[in-house]
């Protein structure tokens, strides 16, 4: 296990703990795409490996997996509150609701169907999925189209909005939904640098900006009031190396988006930085924070030295100090 570092400040102090999770001898996360934890804090991994969902205790201990040939790229992960677990594959054009041991209790979309690109119609390339306090269900329609589709808890479609742009309403890459105890629904619209809100109904009420490519979202229950935002950082050669950009976690006021902690955000005096392209976020009971990134899909040419062959940590946990 690599060296523990401390982040944040104030409220939001975290030991940085990289290669947290114990494997089994022999196998690998390749890259995490999303992260979710359930009621018991067990701590369920979405990865782009042979073995895409791998369970854990809140210590790291290996508990089981599930899924081995049934996702072809896995890309977000949503726990309910009865512990089932939305399973988001944009490579596959569905959404699988499944138990906690992975048998599958609902499917959205047409395994291996695509959709017209950017027709509005579910779904081409989605991306997340989050549930409403009354069941019904939001998947985020981001790669091959540009738009948000709601549903009931038995998975008929009730109504999308969303095209591309960038103004109220319009999306550049909804990468990320979530949902809170209001029934807002919360849509990380990424190439816009932003994190747009709606009411149940699809209609535009706020947005909070000072973020860069937001990624994951979190929102913990029971009214907290913040939210996790994993956000990429810069891809682009001549900002590879900026600051204040990410990749990083953030901590958002969930009342008007202020940015109350940037957690391992890359500076002249903390460069590379701790992480890599945080794609998946979840908390546990006591603040915990877990991140998975698609490290290898965002590497490139991101950080010197680092390879195929030399790989950085795709799953790290932040453990809240007092």
């Amino acid at each position: 296990m690599e060296s523990q570092i401390e982040l944040g400040g104030g409220d939001f102090r975290y030991q940085l703990i990289a290669d947290w999770a114990r494997l089994p001898d022999g196998w690998d996360f390749h890259e995490v795409a999303a992260v979710a934890v359930d009621s018991r804090d067990q701590v369920y991994v979405f990865s782009r490996s042979a073995h895409p969902v791998t369970v854990f205790d809140r210590d790291g201990n290996f508990l089981r997996s599930w899924g081995e040939g049934l996702f072809k790229r896995p890309h977000g992960l949503s726990m309910a509150p009865d512990d089932t677990i939305f399973c988001t594959d944009d490579g596959d054009h569905c959404v699988h609701r499944c138990t906690p041991e992975g048998k599958i209790l609902l499917t959205l979309g047409t395994p291996g169907k695509a959709q017209r690109y950017m027709g509005g119609a579910p779904f081409c390339q989605c991306t997340h999925t989050a549930l409403a306090p009354n069941g019904d269900i939001y998947v985020s329609d981001g790669y091959g189209n540009a738009c948000v589709h709601k549903y009931t808890p038995d998975g008929r479609l009730l109504f999308s909005w969303g095209t591309s742009g960038s103004g109220a309403g319009e999306f550049n890459l909804p990468h990320n939904v979530c949902c809170d105890e209001d029934g807002w629904v919360y849509v990380a619209d990424r190439e816009n640098h932003r994190v747009q809100i709606f009411d149940g109904a699809g209609k535009y009420q706020s947005e909070w900006r000072n973020l860069h490519r937001p990624s994951a979202l979190f929102l913990p229950r029971h009214r907290c009031p913040w939210c996790y935002v994993g956000e990429c950082g810069p891809t682009f050669g001549f900002s590879r190396n900026a600051s204040n950009l990410g990749p990083r976690v953030s901590v958002v006021s969930r009342a008007d988006g202020t940015v109350l902690a940037r957690l391992g955000d890359r500076t002249p005096q903390n460069f590379p930085g701790p992480f890599t392209s945080p794609h998946g976020i979840a908390a546990d009971s006591r603040g915990d924070i877990y991140v998975g990134e698609v490290a290898k899909t965002g590497w490139g040419n991101l950080f010197p030295g680092v390879t195929p062959d030399k790989p950085r940590a795709v799953l790290q946990k932040l453990v809240k100090l007092a």
